[in-house]
């Protein structure tokens, strides 16, 4: 792998790993404060694991994509005044 390769793949994951800590805390934060009761249905249903699974997964894919398309939207950005 050529090392500007490696710099394209770092950068990338950067971004990804900070969309991935925002899905986390968003997702986390939602249950815990049983926004909309969220946490409630989820605990009373029989497929709760699943739905919790699914959240934190849509919102990961959702929030890891955003941030790498940030990422390389910036990434030629005039820094002239």
């Amino acid at each position: 792998m050529k090392p500007f390769e490696k710099a394209a793949i770092l950068f990338l994951l950067k971004h990804l790993a900070s969309g991935v800590a925002g899905a986390v805390v968003l997702a986390t934060g939602l249950l815990v404060l049983d926004v909309a009761n969220l946490a409630t249905l989820m605990g009373n249903s029989d497929h709760g694991i699943i739905a919790a699974i699914m959240l934190y997964a849509s919102l990961i894919l959702t929030f890891g994509s955003v941030a790498m398309g940030i990422g390389i939207m910036t990434l030629n950005e005039d820094t002239r005044p």
